[in-house]
């Protein structure tokens, strides 16, 4: 077999045979005799202080074998830490596992049930005896800033940090700038939604003194780290082992506090412990994201040229800083800029606590809303100016002569956030996108009423982040019938993994793509992994399994040679044998060879490309229809193709559903008022029948062996910023501009009315 005949095709997924029979393993399925179950109290107030956690009554009730508190867990309550981008004003914000003292968001653990049945579990929860006294709650930033009502009273403010985005002089460019524009955009609250809530299940085995965790995701080898730091054990005595997952989408697989509570209670009452989240808990308690508020400035030539941006992003992080919280913060103002050669930046993000679920990443943190902001004043700048918004794309976007091009430092943080776009012909990609789309034509509609709706239309231009570091590991081993074990540090979170690392696996060696087999995300697998999150897990993973690889081939090369009585570069493995000349040995006469390397990279990629939407907006009831939407997205060196054009169109609803439906949505008493289904509006699949995407791999990356960019996150990032602006181009002859997500048809119903209000002449002045 010739090298690359895997890497390139579109390969049907591997995983979705045993899937779509049934036969998937969720944590959520596990059992075992004697297996007890959890439930969990959640604080019913968003902010106060804990006077009583009685649950004496609870625990002589039948079938309830104990109740958790902190006095159960001691003295010194274990605080979750931060994972990535870590800010040192940020330790005083951390979540304790189980609230003590204080309560500050509802949905807060405050104590913890184990039971012989679910419902024994549940009925016992409310049971429990507990007494808060009610504070003021702090429902937005601008509550926060204030500072009269303190979440921590030890940090003595509310607002956490600002960071600060900064690149060469933007007061002096505004100063000699000919164009300027000042305005206030923001994004709703709404969450990752992954198709089954969390699941735990935890069994200690008190011969041995270890714990066993099923349900992990994402990041099981720091999630292990840490749980075993906080229960005082040795990582060796802690196995996270990852089963099969609904999706993740950068919520999914953080530590929470679910994750130490599971597992303390199993070596509590040395057993098993099962605990399934409802769909009620999961939109308290996990993750939240976007809620953000900027006020923004752009300033241009009067040929469109952009010359700079500055402002600031009031960011609502929520209670406490949980492990990637203040990755959104970063991105939001590292990238607000897009692909575009915006020359001056001054941007900062300030981080305010408040008493609403923390927040974390979800698909795009921070670029989704920074796109948002940036294409948002774009458009605006381009119709001031009397330019077609295609066109001031193209003059601004980067050429490919000024890459790598670095993008805006984040001051004042130890690795300053330094990164820069790898490679890439953006303006090739825009071109191409407004051609599938048919830009020239459906731009003629801009704005008109025909059929009774308004027709408006956008373009804009992305870039995504991939490749996070530092380093990735993978096992190969030779089992007895052949067939080549690979085990590697990336999780498998719904993205088709095992499909597209068997592809580069069997092309690494030479192998059919049936005689390799991936483990994954497990710490049995592995002396070290990373997981997957920042489009990592094609790049890091799949770099290591190249160099794994090719140390299993100089393996076998070395034992073949010396049966051979020949040198190794003599030797070819291919299709399952060791051969020279005449002579072969099957690959099952190797059995029990291993080898475990790390790939090593630091560098990250940057997948580009564009967006292009066309909508009609009904002015009487204020609904949108997407006409037609097309994404194209150069993504380096295509794996498999079919897997790839599944997490554009996914990636596209997505965006699609935050921008018109999905809001998570508090009273000023901090109470969530969009705690279930019937409030908090998903996509379905006939909402948006038009959507088509383009991939390509013509630019491939330099930092990596594969030549791969990261591929998840693309499809969505721009969906906000151009849905926005085809809807204000829409409605620009009723003097509707949209400033806000979500654009569901209520608040667009709002707005229309608002600008038709203002049109009217007052009563006091004759009718022209």
């Amino acid at each position: 077999m010739s090298a690359n005949v895997w890497i390139g095709s579109a390969v049907a997924r591997v995983e979705d045979e045993r899937l779509l029979r049934g036969l998937g393993t969720f944590a959520a399925d596990l059992r075992s005799e004697g297996m007890l179950h959890a439930s969990i109290l959640r604080s019913p107030i968003a902010h106060g202080r804990i006077e009583a956690v009685d649950a004496s009554a609870t625990r002589k009730l039948s079938g309830v074998v104990a109740v958790i508190t902190t006095k159960e867990i001691g003295t010194s309550i274990p605080r979750i830490p931060i994972r990535q981008h870590g800010v040192p004003e940020g330790e005083a914000y951390r979540q304790p596992v189980i609230a003590y003292e204080k309560v500050r968001y509802v949905g807060e653990p405050i104590a913890l049930v184990v039971a012989k049945e679910p419902a024994i579990a549940e009925d016992a929860v409310a049971a429990i005896d507990l007494r808060i006294a009610e504070l003021p709650a702090i429902a937005d930033p601008q509550k926060a800033k204030r500072d009269d009502v303190l979440l921590f009273d030890a940090a003595g403010t509310n607002r956490v940090r600002i960071l600060c985005a900064r690149a060469g002089d933007a007061e002096k460019a505004f100063a000699e700038a000919e164009y300027r524009r000042r305005e206030r955009f923001s994004v709703q609250r709404h969450t990752a939604f992954p198709m089954e809530p969390r699941a735990l299940y935890a069994a200690w085995d008190s011969a041995a003194e270890r714990l066993v965790v099923y349900g992990a995701a994402k990041v099981p080898f720091f999630n292990r780290r840490t749980l075993a730091g906080m229960l005082g054990m040795s990582e060796s005595a802690v196995d996270l082992i990852e089963v099969d997952v609904g999706g993740g989408f950068g919520a999914r697989g953080e530590f929470y506090p679910e994750d130490f509570l599971i597992p303390f209670a199993a070596r509590f009452v040395r057993g098993s412990v099962r605990w399934v989240e409802s769909r009620r808990e999961h939109l308290m308690a996990i993750n939240h994201a976007r809620e953000m508020y900027a006020d923004v400035e752009i300033a241009c030539r009067r040929d469109g040229t952009v010359l700079a941006l500055r402002g600031n992003v009031d960011i609502d992080l929520g209670a406490y800083v949980r492990t990637n919280g203040i990755t959104p913060p970063r991105n939001v103002i590292q990238f607000m800029a897009g692909p575009y050669h915006v020359p001056n930046i001054a941007l900062d993000a300030t981080i305010y606590a408040t008493s609403k679920t923390p927040t974390g990443t979800y698909r795009g943190p921070g670029r989704f809303e920074g796109s948002f902001f940036g294409e948002r004043l774009f458009d605006i700048a381009a119709h001031d100016l009397g330019i077609d918004p295609l066109i001031f794309r193209k003059r601004n976007l980067l050429r490919e002569e000024q890459l790598p091009y670095e993008l805006p430092l984040i001051l004042d943080v130890d690795d300053r956030g330094k990164t820069e776009c790898d490679s890439g012909a953006y303006g090739e990609l825009l071109d191409l996108c407004a051609e599938k789309f048919g830009w020239t034509e459906k731009r003629k509609a801009q704005g008109k009423l025909i059929g009774g709706r308004y027709h408006g239309c956008a373009i804009g231009c992305f870039i995504e982040g991939g490749a996070g570091g530092p380093r990735e590991t993978a096992r190969m081993e030779i089992a007895a019938d052949g067939c080549i074990l690979v085990s590697v540090g990336s999780s498998a979170i719904g993205q088709g993994l095992e499909t597209i690392l068997g592809q580069i696996a069997a092309d690494a060696l030479a192998q059919p793509l049936q005689s390799i087999r991936i483990r994954h995300g497990s710490t049995t697998l592995v002396s070290e992994g990373f997981g997957s999150f920042h489009s990592r897990s094609t790049v890091m993973g799949g770099s290591a399994i190249l160099v794994a690889a090719e140390a299993l081939l100089q393996e076998i090369r070395l034992q073949a040679a010396t049966r051979f009585s020949c040198s190794t570069t003599q030797v070819r493995v291919a299709e399952g044998f060791a051969e020279h000349e005449a002579k072969r040995i099957a690959l099952s006469e190797f059995a029990g060879l291993a080898v475990e390397c790390t790939y090593h990279n630091k560098k990250h990629t940057y997948s580009y490309g564009s967006h292009a939407a066309e909508v009609a907006v009904d002015a009487e009831t204020g609904t949108v229809e997407v006409l037609d939407y097309v994404t194209v997205e150069d993504v380096g060196r295509i794996i498999n193709p079919a897997t790839l054009h599944g997490q554009v169109l996914g990636a596209v609803v997505q965006g699609l559903g935050s921008v018109f439906f999905e809001h998570l949505q508090y009273d000023s008493n901090g109470q969530l008022l969009s705690g279930s289904l019937m409030d908090y509006r998903l996509p379905i699949a006939s909402d948006f029948p038009r959507i088509r995407g383009f991939s390509l791999g013509s630019r491939r990356s330099p930092n990596n062996p594969l030549g791969t960019k990261g591929a998840g996150e693309g499809g969505l990032i721009a969906v906000g910023a151009v849905i926005a602006n085809a809807v204000a181009a829409a409605l620009r002859p009723l003097r509707v501009e949209p400033r806000d997500l979500p654009l569901s048809a209520p608040r667009l119903w709002e707005l229309i009315q608002r600008a038709a209000s203002r049109a009217q002449p007052s009563s006091s002045e004759p009718a022209q």
